[in-house]
């Protein structure tokens, strides 16, 4: 997902999307997942140098990737769309950069854990213990890890909440990069992702899969082919009006209800339900996998009370 957070920084994605042929070009895309240059002059009609200057114009802002690769021919440039959304916020955030508390956390800087095979956990260097035991999600290497996956069960989270005395939580935001776990791979997978604050369920997304079909960008060259490459970056935001992912409104549990301040102890929690209606797993991401350079990252947003 592509996050724009106010109108100013995406000036140059709109213009970028004012065009009828930039437009297509992206429909096309996203309908074959990804074309060489050749291929796509050719279902637009148009020389290579003109698609040339239209590709530039994607790739500068983020939405389209361009890579080579080897043909019997030489290299060739394969084009595809990077981002899945966009997300646009029209009204700035009432609170500044003064008063929000930003936070980092790891992978595999869980607090507690329930998870059911297929399962398993890793370092940017290699696999900790055995895939599918869930033992190994107690051994002290995992809190170098940069992804984790499981079928159902839950991994839960301490937030450090350091925002200064006598002031109150108005606005959470959580930000990472998640996505199914299959046998294996499999784009079409959906699972019931559920997350919990404080042990208070704030909503659900249903992943639409667990994707495979090319490396993730940040994905270590030994990394098997055929498991999870990349996940998807979702944006989940609980303020005073409900509970949003990219946006749109998953619950109305707000930060009101939940009654967080200076003294609130945080636990985030990501859950597969064993009874929900697709149990397809959970994959985290870290910085060091996947498709975006990062980890869970949250930021607390607060005034006086």
């Amino acid at each position: 997902m592509l996050h724009i957070t106010s109108l100013d920084d995406g000036l140059e994605v709109f213009k970028a999307l004012g065009s009828d042929t930039r437009v297509e070009i992206i429909k096309i895309l996203l309908e074959n997942r990804q074309m060489n240059m050749n291929e796509l002059a050719g279902r637009l009609k148009i020389t290579n140098g003109a698609l040339t200057s239209h590709i530039k114009k994607l790739e500068d802002c983020g939405i389209v990737t361009v890579s080579l690769e080897a043909s019997g021919h030489g290299n060739q440039k394969i084009c595809s769309v990077k981002e899945d959304s966009i997300l646009v916020d029209l009204i700035a955030h009432s609170e500044s950069e003064a008063n929000v508390f930003s936070t980092v956390v790891k992978v595999g800087q869980y607090s507690a854990y329930d998870v059911y095979p297929t399962c398993g956990i890793s370092t940017q260097t290699n696999l900790i213990g055995e895939v599918d035991d869930p033992r190994y999600f107690a051994h002290p290497d995992r809190y170098k890890a940069d992804i984790l996956w499981f079928t159902h069960g839950y991994v839960e989270y301490p937030v450090p909440n350091l925002i200064p005395p006598q002031n109150r939580i108005d606005r959470i935001t959580i930000s990472l990069e998640i996505g199914s776990e299959a046998p294996g791979v499999n784009d079409i997978w959906p699972s019931d992702i559920t997350f919990f604050l404080n042990d208070v369920q704030i909503g659900q997304w249903t992943s639409p899969g667990d994707f495979g079909d090319v490396r993730g960008i940040f994905t270590p060259d030994w990394w098997f082919d055929n498991w999870n490459q990349y996940g998807l970056l979702k944006l989940i935001v609980v303020n005073r009006h409900g509970t949003f992912i990219d946006g749109l409104k998953i619950s109305d549990v707000s930060t009101d209800m939940l009654n967080l301040d200076y003294t609130s102890n945080l636990k985030l929690k990501f859950a597969v339900k064993e009874n929900a209606e697709h149990v397809g797993g959970l994959t985290i991401y870290g910085k060091n996998f996947g498709n975006y350079r990062q980890d869970i990252n949250i930021k607390l947003g607060y005034t006086p009370m």
